[in-house]
C-alpha cells in the first residue's frame, strides 16, 4: 500500500461529506494528512454537518484527532505553511469536494488562497493532483477549466455515484467515490465492491 504525506483540501462546493470520509480513512489507515478548507468549505461544513466555523480546531480534533494517521490543519489564509513549497515533500493533493470557483483558480494559476498555491505546487512538482468538482448542470466555462486541468495530467473525478454495485444507504454512495478517488491515489481500500465481485444474484 502507498502511503506519505498527501494534502487534502475541502472547498465551498455541496458534498463535504466526501472530503470529510476520505481524511477518516486516510487516517484510520495510518496515513497523514495536511487539510487545508477554505472559507466557504467551512460554510458548507456547518450547513451540511452542523460543524461549528467558530471553533475549527477544536471541530477537527474531534472529528480526526485520535487516529492510527495524524493529521496537520493549515488555515487557508496561511501562504507561508509548509505545503505551499515545491521543498515540501508530499505524495500528491486532492480537491474533494471542488467549487467550480477553486477549480478556476487552479487552472489559472490565480494561487490567491493556500489550497490555489498547494495545487500550484503540485502541477510545477509534477505531483499527482486529483480534483472531485461538483456541481451541476455545468457550463462552457466550467468544461474548458476542467480540459485545462486534463491535459496537465490533473485526475477529475466528479462526484457521480454508481448504481451497480447497488448501494442501500447514502454512505455506500459516498465510500464509492472516496474509493474511486483512493484508487487514483494508488492506496488499497475495501470501500465498494468491485465489478467483478458483484454478484449475480440481486440483493434482498
Amino acid at each position: 500500500m502507498s502511503g506519505g504525506n498527501w494534502v487534502i483540501g475541502i472547498s465551498g462546493a455541496s458534498g463535504a461529506i466526501y472530503g470529510v470520509r476520505l481524511c477518516e480513512v486516510l487516517l484510520d489507515l495510518g496515513l497523514d494528512v495536511h487539510l487545508i478548507i477554505t472559507d466557504a468549505g467551512w460554510r458548507v461544513l456547518q450547513d451540511e454537518h452542523d460543524w461549528s466555523a467558530t471553533k475549527r480546531v477544536e471541530v477537527l480534533e474531534k472529528h480526526f484527532g485520535g487516529r492510527a494517521g495524524t493529521y496537520e490543519y493549515h488555515p487557508v489564509a496561511n501562504i507561508g505553511a509548509t505545503v505551499a513549497s515545491g521543498s515540501f515533500r508530499t505524495k500528491g493533493m486532492v480537491v474533494i469536494p471542488c467549487s467550480m470557483g477553486t477549480l478556476s483558480g487552479i487552472a489559472h494559476g490565480s494561487s490567491d488562497n493556500l489550497l490555489e498555491r498547494t495545487a500550484d505546487v503540485m502541477l510545477k512538482e509534477g505531483r499527482k493532483l486529483i480534483l472531485v468538482p461538483r456541481e451541476t448542470p455545468l457550463h462552457a466555462i466550467h468544461l474548458e477549466n476542467m480540459l485545462t486541468l486534463t491535459r496537465m495530467g490533473v485526475r477529475m473525478i466528479p462526484a457521480m455515484p454508481a448504481f451497480y454495485n447497488r448501494p442501500r444507504s447514502i454512505d455506500e454512495m459516498v465510500d464509492f467515490l472516496v474509493g474511486k478517488v483512493m484508487d487514483s491515489m494508488e492506496i488499497d481500500h475495501t470501500l465498494y465492491r468491485r465489478w467483478g465481485d458483484i454478484d449475480e444474484q440481486p440483493r434482498p
